[in-house]
């Protein structure tokens, strides 16, 4: 059985079909990207299986569970927790105080103080600013908080939405490193990112999606070097 199984989900706002019968899944210990236009209907799959909006039909199982009409509270216990596009820190709380939140739910405190140095030591400017308020922090290092604060909750499948979006070039480079290195401890990845490439340079697997529905699904390696792909995601011309 698939650590995530998605059937024909569909999402809408108000009569707005946003998402229109996505089926996927995911394995244990598996990276898999989501690729696609603005608008296409990525980040409400997302938020659809974090339980922070509502499917209007279809189903979601994760790790045996049914993730169907599930609040978001239930679904974060289960070890699914999503990283928003926007970051969704707590500006007004200090850098310590935001990763401690991300281990609310745990009981095992032992272990929490040793999962906090880990992100210090795995994220060593945090570690020097985990006094100060998380929202005078730059994007960059707001998002390896929010990846950080994801981290301490210890999820089964983490699920990141834009990591890259508003940052410069070289602080993409260190949360790409990040997303690998939390990949390589063993969590699972499902990763929506604007930069194609990026993202399939990251991820085993890859779907398209096209106004809400996949249209295409294979190894990322195949996808990369699709003409249909290259064209439209890469910059590249069809060869």
């Amino acid at each position: 059985m698939p650590l995530l199984e998605v059937r024909d989900l569909q999402v809408a706002y108000g009569r707005i079909q946003a998402v229109r019968g996505v089926s996927f899944h995911l394995e244990e210990g598996e990276t898999v990207c989501l690729i696609g236009a603005n608008g296409a209907g990525k980040s409400t799959i997302l938020k659809a299986l974090a339980g922070l909006l509502p499917a209007q039909a279809g189903s979601v199982h994760f790790a045996g569970h049914s993730l169907t009409r599930r609040p978001a509270f239930e679904i974060a216990r289960l070890g699914l927790h999503l990283v928003p596009e926007g970051r969704g820190i707590f500006p007004r709380m200090s850098v310590l105080e935001n990763l401690q939140m991300g281990a609310y739910a745990r009981k095992d405190h032992g272990a929490v103080k040793s999962d906090l140095e880990e992100v210090f030591t795995l994220l060593p400017r945090l570690a020097e600013r985990k006094s100060q308020k998380a929202g005078l922090l730059s994007g960059g290092e707001q998002q390896m908080l929010a990846i950080g604060r994801a981290w301490m909750a210890r999820p089964r499948l983490l699920i990141l939405d834009e990591p890259s979006m508003g940052l410069a070039p070289i602080m993409v480079q260190t949360i790409f490193e990040l997303i690998r290195s939390i990949a390589g401890n063993g969590v699972s990845l499902l990763l929506v990112e604007q930069n194609a490439n990026l993202a399939l340079k990251t991820a085993q697997r890859g779907y398209v999606v096209e106004r809400g529905v996949i249209s295409l699904a294979d190894s990322a390696d195949k996808l990369s070097i699709n003409p249909a792909v290259r064209a439209a995601y890469l910059g590249e011309e069809n060869q």
